[in-house]
């Protein structure tokens, strides 16, 4: 919890004008008023080592009734200060309520956006690597306390043609492409599990190191495994349709076409329990 005073304004001098404080005529609410691209480092949970030292680009927002003419933007950035080093999803319906407490708002929104890494090994020679991964946690809470939380990564891939497979005499072009998986659940969600799930369903997963026999072994995986954009996030929205933590999603793919000048792109959204979201 935030101290008891901590953004009392005898902190700046009992003779400094709050103009922020100062009614406006206007008679017009605002919807989400606050800070963006602020730059800041995080701790985020690491499945595997506990936790992860990380930067991220924060956006906060609370409501502004229509009687205030501004809110007072440096308490966005003293929370973010009380609050560090952890942004976790368990911590993050303290910082909503804590936003709406001390900024006298009766909605808050925080995003928070940062590389992720992850050592892989490649898959014949097992040699190390880091591969990031951009990861985003959106959490809201409106007028009722109601929590909302949205987990998300975003993944690269590799993809085969099953067309070109098809029609060719030899070979098949293959692309890199980028999967976009956004979640809500019941309990908490490792990362990792997200992005491994996402994995699965390419038709190869990407290595930050590859020797000349992990390149043979995912070229050859690859072209045993050819994928549309479609087949891709419909796989993915199979495996999120079983999986009872999950109560919505939303899924996208986009490949970045070796032989045409455009990409191809597919999503799926699917609420599964509107009244089972976590928080």
């Amino acid at each position: 919890m935030v101290p008891a005073g901590l953004f009392s304004e005898s902190s700046v001098g009992p003779y400094m004008k709050d103009t922020q404080n100062q009614r406006d005529y206007r008679n017009i609410p605002i919807d989400k008023v606050g800070i963006k691209n602020l730059r800041y480092p995080i701790v985020v949970k690491d499945r595997r080592d506990g936790i992860q030292h990380t930067v991220a680009n924060i956006n906060m927002y609370v409501d502004l009734p229509h009687k205030y003419r501004g809110t007072h933007m440096s308490r966005f950035v003293e929370m973010l200060h009380i609050f560090h080093p952890e942004i976790s999803l368990k911590r993050f319906w303290v910082i909503l309520e804590e936003m709406k407490q001390h900024l006298n708002a009766k909605s808050a929104h925080v995003e928070v956006t940062f590389p992720y890494f992850i050592e892989k090994l490649s898959p014949v020679s097992r040699s190390p690597g880091l591969m990031d991964y951009t990861c985003r946690i959106t959490g809201s809470s409106n007028p009722q306390s109601q929590i909302d939380l949205i987990s998300e990564v975003i993944v690269p891939i590799t993809s085969v043609c099953p067309c070109s497979k098809e029609i060719s005499d030899g070979g098949a072009h293959n692309q890199r492409g980028k999967v976009r998986l956004r979640v809500r659940f019941k309990k908490f969600i490792w990362l990792e599990d997200m992005i491994e799930l996402v994995e699965r369903c390419a038709s190869c997963e990407v290595f930050s190191v590859l020797k000349r026999v992990d390149e043979k072994c995912v070229t050859e995986r690859g072209y045993k495994n050819p994928k549309f954009v479609e087949d891709v996030v419909r796989d993915i929205a199979v495996a999120l349709n079983e999986d009872p933590n999950i109560t919505w999603f939303a899924v996208s793919a986009e490949n970045f076409e070796s032989i045409h000048n455009h990409s191809a792109y597919a999503s799926i959204t699917k609420e599964k329990n509107p009244a089972a979201h976590g928080s």
